[in-house]
Formats: C-alpha cells, structure tokens, sequence
C-alpha cells in the first residue's frame, strides 16, 4: 500500500521529483510565510522554516507531499499538482541535515 502510494505521487523511480524546481515554487509561493532557504531574511514568526519542517524525525517527502496536497486552513490554498508538491517536498527533504 504505501508502495502504491509512493509511486503514484512521485511517478515511476526514474521520473523522480525535481527538488531544484521545488525551490523555484518555495520562493514563488511559500517565502511570504516562510523562511525557504539560508539566505532569506525574514518570513512570519509563527511559522516554521523550511530547514526546521526537514529536520523533524520522521519527516519524508511522502507525508509533506500528502500535507500540501490536502487543504489546511493555516495556509493559503495553492493549487499545487501531484509533481509540483512532489517538487517542493523534495526541495524540503534536500535542507535535512
């Protein structure tokens, strides 16, 4: 089952999520609330950072995939599309230390 589920969020293993185009939409879409990457200078307090939500101990891509695609009410609703959540989750799993 969660097999099933991997592969029909990122596709087959050799289509892979680009993490690279993950950033580009973390900087269009998300940066407003939070901080995306290093070099950013400020984002809402109440928020976490990108870096913070890859540190989490049992943070994968799957889950925060699954948690953009379903609507939350703290966020804004972007339509995202399977392999753009796919992206931006991959983009937050490249900041895990």
């Amino acid at each position: 089952m969660a097999a099933a589920a991997v592969l029909w969020l990122y596709g087959s293993p050799a289509t892979g999520a680009d993490a690279s185009h993950g950033a580009d939409l973390a900087k269009r879409w998300c940066a407003s609330c939070h901080l995306v990457e290093s070099t950013q200078k400020q984002a809402d307090a109440d928020v976490p950072a990108f870096a913070a939500i890859a540190g989490i101990s049992d943070f994968t891509p799957a889950k925060v995939a699954f948690f953009l695609l379903d609507p939350h009410p703290k966020m804004p609703n972007f339509p995202l599309s399977r392999t753009e959540a796919a992206d931006l989750a991959a983009y937050i799993g490249s900041l895990r230390k």
